[in-house]
């Protein structure tokens, strides 16, 4: 039986002598696959079966593998793959927690070698750099470790369907020195490697005899929007609880700063100004500096420099403003892109200049359906996890041969995490039959609801309940904030 084709392998260079050191190794839509380990029932029906690629492990990503791995990989009509340069999936929105040191990150990152085996898909790690759409073949760099050892050599993956959902980062607009001095929230690496500086930044302080310098202790956050707000609430908070683990020769009031600089004339520009001016009067009353109409001209290595002038020192300084896709979308075989490098999408989700590539999540710039005057979908995480729900049925469709539909993008309004002091945000359309501002409490369980949604999505109503048991049992005897 015949079960190597020309057109079913990728041509890597590689393929041969990993064909001649194991016969039974076959490259797939899905990568390198043991065909020794497949009964030789299933092996013709493995390479005959619609491949779907799915690049990005994000919220969006990762849900559709998920769905589509429950329901069309475990049937056998389609091979469905996730591909990402990461190990473990982790919520975006989570990152500020993380950084601030109040969440600890594995308590709260999904496996995706584990959640491909229990969901019917496949992972293979590696980072998108390319794409043949004459061929269907989407090209991925080398993989390397920690050590710099290489893990996985470069190779090219085929499809039938693609989906891309890798997200977006932070855009520096070119400003000087971010770079080099800035930190920003873009992985959860990211995020931990600022909460270790953070708490060395500490202990050092702690250790000195002589008095702090100018700018130590100092935080910079650069943008006033959700992420800079919502750092700066919740690093006041973890930054007065790692005082009180025996670093006592800090003085939380007098030696702790919090800096908060937005371009624009308030903060939360995204949101109504009564809610955006109640962050800022909560934000100060905790004793952060909010200064809005300032723009940064430039990162130093100790602070920044303002369009004005005049300069803040600073011993961190984390940059969070402003959005972007990454740039290697702009050179995917002639798809269109925006200025930020989002691919140009139709309602349907799919790319303007080829019908069997798809884009989701922050990545895409998709129109927003029925909103004058015209505008694009905001990169959210609700729109990415209702174009994620789309994704399947669209996938499902297009296996059946049937017409592929719009997608409406339903604005369920928005919510900002000021930490344990309060929430801010609004609840729109036809959840609450109009516009309801809503603050507090309330406000704060709406916002943990969204996380939930997310994990419902990915593992099922018991293991989120199990899980989320196990964390508030935990949770009483841990510290509240990470320290090492």
């Amino acid at each position: 039986m015949e079960l190597e084709r020309k057109s079913d392998v990728a041509e890597t260079g590689l393929a041969a002598p990993l064909s001649r050191a194991n016969p039974h190794l076959r490259e797939t839509s899905a990568g390198l696959v043991d065909y020794g380990m497949i009964p030789e029932s299933r092996q013709g029906q493995e390479m005959s079966m619609h491949r779907v690629l799915i690049v990005g492990g994000g919220a969006g990503g990762l849900e559709v593998a998920t769905r589509l791995g429950d329901s069309l990989g475990r049937r056998g009509e389609a091979s469905i793959a996730l591909l990402d340069k990461a190990r473990v999936h982790v919520w975006k929105p989570h990152l500020h927690e993380i950084a601030a040191g109040s969440m600890d990150l594995g308590s709260y990152e999904t496996s995706y070698l584990a959640q491909s085996h229990w969901h019917g898909f496949r992972y293979r790690i590696g980072e998108m750099i390319g794409l043949d759409r004459a061929r269907r073949q989407v090209h991925v760099a080398p993989f390397f470790d920690e050590d710099g050892d290489p893990v996985t050599p470069a190779r090219s993956f085929r499809y039938d369907t693609l989906v891309i959902a890798v997200g977006s980062l932070t855009n520096d607009f070119g400003t000087r020195g971010v770079q080099e001095y800035a930190f920003r929230l873009d992985t959860p690496a990211d995020a931990a490697r600022f909460n270790r500086r953070l708490v060395n930044a500490f202990v050092r302080a702690h250790a000195q005899t002589a008095p702090l310098g100018a700018g130590q202790l100092r935080v910079i956050l650069i943008g006033g929007g959700a992420t800079g707000v919502e750092l700066a609430a919740e690093l006041h908070r973890t930054t007065r609880v790692l005082v009180s683990y025996g670093l006592d020769r800090i003085d939380p009031d007098k030696d702790i700063r919090l800096v908060v600089l937005e371009a624009s004339t308030r903060i939360l520009p995204a949101l109504p100004e009564r809610l955006s001016d109640g962050a800022r009067q909560l934000l100060e009353a905790l004793g952060v500096q909010v200064r809005t109409s300032s723009r940064v001209q430039e990162v130093l290595p100790q602070g920044v420099r303002l369009a004005s002038g005049e300069i803040i020192p600073g011993e961190l300084v984390v940059w969070a403003a402003g959005v972007k896709a990454p740039d290697f979308l702009a050179h995917l075989d002639g798809l269109e892109v925006n200025s930020i490098n989002q691919l140009l999408v139709s309602p349907t989700l799919q790319t303007t200049r080829d019908p069997d590539v798809f884009a989701i999540g922050d990545c895409a710039a998709c129109p927003w359906i029925g909103v004058e005057p015209p505008s694009l979908v905001p990169p959210r995480a609700q729109a990415a996890h209702q174009q994620a729900s789309h994704m399947v049925g669209q996938i499902e469709r297009r296996l059946r041969g049937v017409t592929l539909s719009p997608w409406r993008y339903r604005d369920f309004g928005s919510l900002v995490s000021l930490g344990k002091y309060s929430t801010v945000g609004s609840l729109m359309g036809s959840l609450v039959g109009g516009t309801l501002w809503i603050e507090g409490h309330f406000a704060r369980m709406m916002y943990l609801s969204l996380y939930k949604m997310h994990e419902l999505a990915l593992h099922g109503f018991w293991k989120v309940a199990l899980d989320t048991l196990a964390r508030m049992i935990t949770r009483r005897t841990e510290p509240h904030v990470k320290l090492h």
